[in-house]
Order: structure tokens, then C-alpha cells, then sequence
């Protein structure tokens, strides 16, 4: 937020100052410490807001990118079973399988696990449990791993992001303290006079009207992305730094490995139908199957009720079916359930669409923010005689690099499917910022929003023609539409308003 909100008023009641007044050095103290901060995580926290913005929908994006399904909306424990063990016929060896069942956000029946030389597939099923096809969806995983790890590897990924989340909770927590009437001037804006100041008002005004939603994602993000920390303290203070231990408490019930041969592989139909009687209100979404034909086969099978602001409830099961206990991530403690809400709050997956696009739009709002914190610390620094013209540059080019970027590796993605879509971002990015070598913040602005534009034009149509014939998933021809919505609001950005006649 900007330091340009005006002292507290001295409205009295009764001869009484309504507002207890805030010390002077309190507020410079807050002010530079936000400022501080925004600047110094400035590029990593615009750049986890943006691409979480777009991990909203990485669901959705995964059913963009192979329409042709099938598409599943329930299945029986029977076909389940049936996947499952054709995919446990390509390496009987498999140390563990995922079965993923249909669920009104993913509406497919797959398998993962690693085929007889090792390689790790995904495999689609229909509505019978036989394996159609193999999931190649290489740009939701771009977009999915850009958020939550950077394309780093996952622990220093996760601890990077989870640090970032901890800045930009700082930021809003120094930011609403710098300013005494920020809510008070909730409503307020001045417009026709400096543009500085109107853009001040406007990064402030956001910033309260969603600062409920600002302060959940940032607080979960944290928690979420230093989770390895979180568990290495834990075990410090429980375990005498057993992490293992610690680890176990959100595991539920240990099996004891036995590597034994089994008479027949896990069973996953006899476990779904257990699971049915045991919670009939109850879905399952998935199942982690370890050791499927040794003696200590068991799985943890995730259970989810729907309404309920939670990943879902784990529960362990043996190759029989048995059910041998429950994590408690909804039956235990206060802490365990409020550790279950850390994800669906995090990613807006409850609620269904409304609450998506609530979460898109929120967070492209928190995007601004930080976008607009950094140009108005940069046009006050030009107002007081003191101009970053270079910064300047580079600061408007990287924040416009993003939508270019993500809309030229899906283009990339849907033309050429084994390109890494890492490696094309990263040279779109590269490209897009070196435009900052030449041109004024205002022309780089609109030629990277123009060129966005048209490359996200060009991937709705390129999508829409190589799968027009079969676009069973309705989702593909939703987000293409959507694509094209954006297109042409980022175009009609450009354009300079008709002078008045």
C-alpha cells in the first residue's frame, strides 16, 4: 500500500478523539518496513500470485488439454478394480499405484505407476475399467509446478514459495498498519488529479476490499509451502528430531512391510464397497496403493463428503478391504481439521465454479497489488527528482511477461506436446523482459499486452481446431471461449479512448 493516505482526522465526540491517535513514528516504522518488503520479494511475489491465480483451474486445464476423455462421472468398484489391475500387469513389481476416481472438478478414472522399465504413466480408463489411453497433459503440470515449486527441486522449491508466502503476509500486515484510515477510506478515491495518487487510492482500495481473502492464501501458502520446516520442528520439539515419527502422525495407522508374495493383489473393489458402508455419505477420490502384491499391501484412500471445507478424510485399508483406521483429518483433533482446510482454502477448490473464478479474480486483484506497489514506489521516486527510468522499464516488461509467456507455452504445448513448456516460459519470459532495452513503460505495456492478446487467440483456435471432433469434455470448449473473452479484453486495453466531440 502507499504512503499517501492522509493523517487521521480529528473528529471528536464529546470532546474525545473518535480514533485514538496513532503515533507518527509507528506509522513511518510500518511504511518502511512494507515498503521494504514489497520491493526486496516484489518479482517472486507477483510472479506466485499470477501463476496461482491460474493453478485455480488446474483441474480444468488438465481436461482442456485431452478433451477427448472419456468422461466419467461415477464408476463402479468393479471397473476401479479392473483398472487398477491392468495397470498393475504392465509391472507387477510396482512398488505402489494411484487410482484417481471421478469427481465432479475431474471427471476421469486413472491410474498412475510405473510401467516394466520404470517410467512413470498416467493411464485413462472407461466406464468398464478397461485403459484407453495415456494422460499427456504436460502444460497443467507446467502451470501446477511453476506455482507451488517454481520448477525447482521440491524442497528448496517449496521453502522458496512458503518464504514468499511469508513476505506477502508481512507486506499486508505492515501495509494496513502504515495506514490509520485505510478502512475508514474504504470508498475514497481522487480522481482528475495526480495519476500517482489515483493509482495509490486504487492499490490501497483493492487491497482492503479483498484483504480477507489476501490474508487466507498468503497465511495457507506459507504453512503449506514450509511444511518440511514445519514437520523438522515438530519432530525437534516431540521426536527428539525423528522425523519419521513425526511424519506418522499424518499417516495414520503404520503396516508393517512384508515383502512376501500375496496370494492375490490388493483389492480395491472389496475396499470401495467397505468404504461405502462404513461412510454412505461419503466419496472417495482417491486411492494410494503400497506394495500390491507383497503381504503388507495396504492403501490410504481418501474419503470426501461433500459441503464440507476439507481435503477429505484419510483412512488406511488392508488387501482385504479391511479398514484399519483414520488419519483424523476430520474425526481427530481441532488441529488436525483445521490442517485439512489448509488446501481447499488455499486453492478455492470448495464450492465449485462460483468459488473458482471468485479465487481467479481475487487473485489476479492481489497481482495488481503488488504490480502497482512497485510503479508507484517508482513514480514517487521520479516525482522527488530521483528517476529509475531503466527499472522502470524492466519492472512494466517483466509484469506483462507472464500473460505472454503462459499464453506462447500453451500454444507450444497444443502444437508441439513434447516440448517442455518450462523451457519455452522461459524463453518467452527472457524475450518479453528484454524489451524493456528499448521503448517507454507505456509502449512496452501495450505491445506486450497486444501480443498476448493475439497468442492466446491463437491457442483457442489452434485447440478448437485440432480437437473439434472430439471435444467430448464441454470444459475444452469452455476455456477455449474463455481464452478468446481474454483476448479481447487485454486488446481493448490498448485502445485510446475517442476525444470527446
Amino acid at each position: 500500500m502507499d504512503g499517501t493516505t492522509a493523517a487521521p482526522a480529528k473528529t471528536k465526540v464529546a470532546g474525545k478523539p473518535i480514533w485514538p491517535k496513532v503515533p507518527a513514528e509507528f506509522v513511518r516504522a510500518m511504511l518502511a518496513g512494507h515498503s521494504a518488503l514489497g520491493l526486496a520479494f516484489a518479482a517472486l511475489i507477483y510472479l506466485v500470485c499470477f501463476s496461482g491465480s491460474i493453478a485455480v483451474f488446474t483441474q480444468e486445464f488438465g481436461r482442456w488439454e485431452q478433451p477427448a476423455g472419456p468422461v466419467l462421472h461415477d464408476v463402479t468398484p468393479q471397473a476401479a478394480d479392473a483398472a487398477f489391475r491392468e495397470v498393475l500387469a504392465k509391472n507387477p513389481k510396482a512398488h505402489d499405484l494411484f487410482v484417481r476416481l471421478p469427481e465432479p472438478a475431474y471427471p476421469r478414472l486413472s491410474v498412475h505407476g510405473d510401467d516394466a522399465k520404470g517410467g512413470e504413466h498416467t493411464w485413462f480408463a472407461d466406464a468398464s475399467g478397461k485403459v484407453v489411453a495415456e494422460q499427456q497433459t504436460p502444460w497443467m503440470t507446467f502451470q501446477a509446478e511453476l506455482h507451488t515449486v517454481l520448477h525447482l527441486p521440491r524442497a528448496w522449491g517449496g521453502f522458496i514459495v512458503g518464504l514468499t508466502g511469508v513476505a506477502l503476509l508481512s507486506s499486508l500486515v505492515s501495509g494496513v498498519l502504515s495506514h490509520p484510515r485505510v478502512f475508514k477510506d474504504a470508498f475514497a478515491f481522487r480522481w482528475g488529479g495526480s495519476k500517482r495518487l489515483q493509482e495509490a487510492d486504487l492499490h490501497n482500495r483493492i487491497s482492503v476490499w479483498g484483504l480477507p481473502f489476501h490474508l487466507v492464501v498468503s497465511l495457507t501458502g506459507a504453512f503449506l509451502g514450509l511444511t518440511v520446516i514445519i514437520v523438522g520442528v515438530l519432530a525437534l520439539a516431540t521426536f527428539k528430531g525423528d522425523t519419521s515419527k513425526a511424519y506418522a502422525l499424518f499417516t495414520g495407522p503404520q503396516v508393517k512391510d512384508d515383502p512376501r508374495p500375496a496370494a492375490q493383489p490388493f483389492n480395491v473393489e472389496a475396499a470401495l464397497t467397505t468404504l461405502k458402508a462404513r461412510y454412505p455419505e461419503g466419496r472417495v477420490n482417491y486411492l494410494y496403493i503400497e506394495h500390491p502384491t507383497e503381504m503388507g499391501q495396504h492403501a490410504s484412500v481418501n474419503v470426501v463428503h461433500d459441503g464440507r471445507l476439507s481435503r477429505g478424510e484419510t483412512v488406511v485399508v488392508d488387501g482385504a478391504g479391511k479398514i484399519l483406521g483414520e488419519v483424523g483429518y476430520e474425526s481427530g483433533s481441532v488441529g488436525m481439521r483445521v490442517l485439512s482446510t489448509m488446501t481447499p482454502l488455499h486453492f478455492g477448490w470448495f464450492g465449485g465454479w462460483p468459488v473458482k473464478v471468485a479465487y481467479l479474480l481475487l487473485g489476479l486483484g492481489l497481482t495488481a497489488v503488488t504490480s502497482s506497489g512497485v510503479a508507484i514506489w517508482l513514480a514517487r521516486r521520479r516525482d522527488k527528482g530521483r528517476p529509475a527510468p531503466r527499472w522502470e522499464r524492466i519492472w512494466i516488461a517483466f509484469v506483462w511477461s507472464q500473460p505472454v509467456a503462459y499464453a506462447f507455452s500453451a500454444l507450444v504445448a497444443v502444437l508441439s506436446p513434447p516440448t517442455p513448456p518450462v523451457a519455452v516460459w522461459g524463453l518467452a519470459t527472457l524475450a518479453a523482459c528484454a524489451s524493456a532495452i528499448v521503448g517507454t513503460p507505456a509502449g512496452i505495456s501495450i505491445a506486450l499486452r497486444r501480443i498476448a492478446a493475439g497468442l492466446l487467440t491463437l491457442v483457442a483456435l489452434a485447440h478448437a481446431g485440432f480437437h473439434f471432433g472430439s471435444m467430448a469434455d464441454p470444459v475444452g470448449w469452455i476455456i477455449d471461449a474463455s481464452l478468446l473473452a481474454t483476448a479481447a479484453l487485454l486488446a481493448a486495453t490498448t485502445l485510446k479512448p475517442r476525444s470527446a466531440v
